[in-house]
């Protein structure tokens, strides 16, 4: 019996600017094709997600635009950076997301990249972007909810 934890989950990058750009409808967790030393790579969590986003094409899903980093003490078989890369899921998965992005004109976003049980997975996001107002409702909010913080911290003094 081994004494770890089998569902640790340790997160390498949060994509933030995501849920700035976009309303998330919903999430999925899918597995991610990788080379040797891009895990290398993202164990030192040397990774950015920029304008990453995935695709659909031929029924198969692909993560485009997200930069790994080279590793630093690889040799001269290092990966691309910016390679496309191939996303794990069942068919049902795919058929469904594909259904959704098609009809709703929605977008894959990722929006966290984490090992789990050693393996590397990406929480991806069914998205729709924001308008310009729906930004600034947003930190409207997030202004508010600091506010009342404030005040209640106040409070407790």
């Amino acid at each position: 019996m081994s004494s770890k934890n089998n569902d640790a989950v340790q997160v390498i990058a949060s994509n933030r600017r995501a849920r700035y750009n976009y309303t998330i409808l919903s999430t999925l967790e899918c597995g991610l094709v990788l080379q040797g030393t891009e895990v290398k790579s993202l164990r030192q969590r040397h990774v950015h997600f920029g304008d990453a986003y995935a695709l659909l094409r031929a029924g198969e899903l692909f993560l485009i635009g997200m930069n790994i980093d080279p590793f630093s003490h690889g040799t001269h078989s290092n990966h691309e950076p910016q390679r496309t890369r191939k996303l794990l899921l069942h068919k049902r998965e795919i058929r469904k997301l594909t259904r959704h992005v098609q009809q709703d004109k929605n977008t894959l976003i990722p929006l966290q990249l984490h090992f789990k049980n050693g393996k590397a997975k990406v929480l991806l996001g069914l998205a729709q972007g924001k308008t310009h107002t729906d930004k600034r409702k947003t930190i409207q909010k997030r202004e508010m909810d600091r506010e009342v913080g404030r005040v209640l911290k106040r409070g407790n003094r």
